[in-house]
């Protein structure tokens, strides 16, 4: 039975930047939120923290590395509230630089969440998207940094407006293979073994462009917007310690995006950083933090 409650869900949410935006999210949606993470208990003891806070989102499992596991939250999000009105595509992994395991396989891991899982969660729930919802891809400013490194004929594909989803895929299972190859460097990728994390997420934002045109093409009158963002040099496992921002602060973009009004008509298929949009393409100049 479908209720007429609206709904929020975020991905990978159990700690970090993703319960920052769901406690966010608690406090300012008109509506249900949905916390997620692929580890039940962890997903369960970040609820009930935000309950001893006062404030009551719901859980539910989600491994984006499961295709059955996105299906069975899109029977849910279906059964209960005949559809979705904002998802926050928060999950990603970043490989510690001092992880001896082999680039190729670091390569091939991250590449399957950050793109690939972001893909396959937008495939199933995108179609539940409601009239003025919003989604958010959560990416870096990793993306610009690893495009700057492309060589010229990647950084045109990547920056094309016409690119198609196919060829974008095609690309990101090229990067695993070249570098698993030891050819990636030859191939006009990015070098940097940090750089893993920011071709993934550069096939985020990219997607991100793909998914907001076809929307606009497909739904124009639905006004769905969709966007991608990075949240910032934030303090979490990932970001470490040393990090410039709390979890709090590098989730205010993120739910800036979901919460965008109901007449707003962008942005759109933008890369959005501090809640302005950012040019797809060699940034003439990084932040201070990028440089410590």
């Amino acid at each position: 039975m479908c209720s007429d409650t609206r709904v929020a869900l975020v991905t990978g949410a159990n700690k970090g930047i993703g319960l920052a935006i769901v406690r966010d999210l608690c406090r300012r949606f008109s509506g249900d939120v949905v916390l997620t993470a692929r580890d039940e208990a962890r997903g369960r003891a970040a609820v009930q923290q935000l309950q001893g806070e006062g404030l009551s989102p719901r859980f539910h499992l989600l491994d984006i590395d499961d295709l059955q596991s996105i299906r069975a939250l899109s029977d849910f999000l279906r059964k209960e509230y005949g559809g979705l009105d904002v998802l926050v595509n928060n999950t990603g992994i970043a490989l510690d630089i001092d992880d001896h395991t082999p680039l190729h396989i670091k390569a091939e891991l991250t590449m399957k969440t950050n793109f690939f899982g972001t893909r396959n969660v937008c495939t199933e729930l995108l179609p539940l998207m409601k009239p003025q919802g919003r989604v958010v891809n959560v990416s870096s400013i990793m993306s610009l940094v690893a495009l700057k490194n492309c060589g010229p004929e990647l950084q045109q594909k990547f920056r094309s407006e016409t690119i198609t989803e196919e060829e974008l895929v095609g690309l990101m299972n090229k990067f695993v293979e070249d570098v698993k190859n030891r050819v990636h460097q030859n191939e006009g990728w990015p070098d940097m073994q940090i750089l893993t994390y920011g071709v993934s997420k550069m096939g985020v934002t990219v997607l991100s462009r793909i998914y907001a045109r076809k929307l606009s093409e497909q739904r124009r009158g639905d006004r769905i917007l969709l966007n991608a963002c990075c949240p910032g040099w934030v303090r979490t496992d990932m970001g470490g310690p040393t990090a410039i921002k709390s979890p709090e602060e590098g989730a205010e973009t993120p739910v800036y995006l979901a919460l965008l009004p109901p007449d707003a008509k962008e942005p759109h298929g933008a890369f959005v950083m501090e809640k302005k949009v950012e040019q797809w393409g060699p940034p003439s100049q990084f932040p201070s933090w990028l440089l410590l």
